[in-house]
């Protein structure tokens, strides 16, 4: 019971990192909190919604319903984004916030109020015996998408040129600039990397919990919270806050449901008290 209790606290860290990498990034880089952030996470689980149902194909919708969440996100880079990098912080709220129900009610009008499910596929819609008790494996596949991502991003970020050009924009913007780095393009590709990341968690945690209006304002908050705690900007921090945060958040509900609310505020609080800028300052 502990294992799978470890394993279910595992997922939901890693669906809460997915989400949570994209937005930190981008406040690393813009110093923007968008709050539409989720609203991307529930429209690429609408897109994969469709994309499953025309083409009866789940893989397809994993492959193709996080590019297309990209492009969305590269669309409200363009147009809205790029713009209110430099406004005042309130204004930045009070438009990533009116995000939030234009994708709502664009949700609404286009698939309507109901709930919809998506089916696991056959190659993963059975369970494993882990210690006598049954397991679904496709839990432990979005286990696996997780730690997939989490590797491809260190990679990327410390590894190659493209990492080292989008880390200096995020230490030093001015001083990117003056060595010639194309700060426009790196924060284009990098928001729309991070809104591509919040479709792949959509469409990845749908055959587990459904699909349905709303849907981001469930995770919104946590992942929130996973940013401030972990620290804006910081791939470790994403990853640390995510586990801390889901793990506390699993655990919580099944031991302790009166408080489990009440420990992940009073983390985040503690948190802010004793290191304002996160566990890990970028």
């Amino acid at each position: 019971m502990l294992l799978i209790q470890f394993l279910n606290a595992l997922q939901f860290s890693m669906t809460l990192f997915l989400l949570a990498v994209g937005l930190t990034i981008i406040f690393g880089l813009m110093k923007i909190v968008n709050l539409a952030h989720g609203s991307l996470y529930m429209i690429g689980a609408y897109i994969g919604l469709s994309i499953w149902s025309y083409f009866d194909s789940f893989w397809l919708a994993l492959i193709f319903s996080p590019l297309i969440t990209a492009l969305i996100g590269a669309f409200l880079y363009n147009i809205l984004f790029k713009h209110i990098q430099n406004a005042d912080p309130m204004k930045q709220v009070l438009l990533t916030f009116g995000l939030i129900y234009i994708g709502l009610d664009s949700v609404r009008l286009i698939w309507g109020t109901m709930s919809h499910s998506i089916s696991a596929p056959e190659l993963l819609s059975k369970s494993i015996i882990l210690i006598n008790d049954p397991y679904p494996s496709y839990r432990l596949f979005v286990i696996f998408v997780g730690i997939f991502v989490l590797f491809c991003l260190y990679f990327i970020l410390e590894k190659t040129v493209i990492g080292a050009k989008v880390r200096a924009s995020v230490d030093d913007p001015e001083a990117a600039r003056l060595l010639k780095i194309n700060t426009d393009k790196i924060l284009f590709y990098t928001f729309s990397l991070g809104c591509g990341l919040a479709g792949l968690a959509g469409i990845t945690v749908a055959p587990i919990l459904g699909v349905e209006p709303g849907m981001d304002m469930e995770v919104l908050v946590l992942t929130l919270i996973v940013v401030v705690v972990g620290g804006p900007g910081s791939l470790k921090g994403a990853i640390v806050g995510a586990l801390l945060i889901g793990f506390v958040d699993s655990f919580g509900k099944v031991y302790i449901p009166q408080l489990a609310q009440i420990i992940i505020y009073a983390v985040m609080a503690l948190t802010l008290l004793f290191r304002p800028d996160g566990l890990f300052k970028r």
